[in-house]
């Protein structure tokens, strides 16, 4: 049963976790973000949570501009490793073994891994609590055709994705996992 409490509970997950690249001068780096969500189609907008103490925080104040990487479910660990391990101590893609190229608009880290990718450029940031909201507009988009359906949706007879549940464990989605369509007429 559903009562009141005094105890404060964050739920937001299950979720995809996005890989944030960032390349500012000779520094690049990757981070895990949990918080982030599409904002607008007409111009396409994106925005991400990043905590003010993160390396990753400077660097995209600095390069004004910053990329969103979706992986599959294969590179789990590696998602969960970028959220971990700071940029300002290792090289996340070289001790990962992580393959990337430039974007070809702004020069942003695409993790070449990924299915999904976006460049954004910063059109805003503001502070809320412990974190910043990153906006970018999506300059440039990089999708594996492969594995997606015609209908636009992953095809997930090709594609597995980590859903995060909190606490360093993710769940599987893939061709297993059940399906519904709701058609409300």
């Amino acid at each position: 049963m559903l009562k009141s409490t005094k105890n404060f509970k964050m739920h937001s997950y299950p979720g995809m976790v996005a890989l944030i690249t960032v390349n500012s001068g000779t520094e690049k780096n990757i981070m895990a973000a949990g918080w982030h969500s599409f904002i607008s189609m007409d111009p396409p907008m994106y925005g991400v949570a990043i905590g003010k103490g993160r390396y990753t925080y400077s660097l995209v104040q600095q390069a004004n501009h910053f990329g969103v990487n979706f992986v599959p479910y294969e590179f789990a660990e590696f998602i969960q490793e970028s959220g971990t391990w700071t940029g300002e101590e290792t090289d996340k893609f070289k001790d990962s073994g992580m393959e990337w190229f430039l974007g070809e608009k702004l020069g942003v880290p695409i993790v070449k891994e990924a299915y999904l990718a976006y460049e954004l450029v910063v059109q805003d940031c503001r502070a809320y609590g412990d974190h910043d909201w990153f906006v970018g507009e999506i300059v440039q988009t990089y999708q594996d055709d492969e594995l997606f359906g015609t209908d636009g949706l992953p095809d997930f007879n090709k594609l597995t994705i980590p859903l995060y549940l909190g606490r360093s464990t993710y769940l599987k989605i893939n061709d297993k996992t059940e399906k519904n369509q709701f058609i409300i007429k």
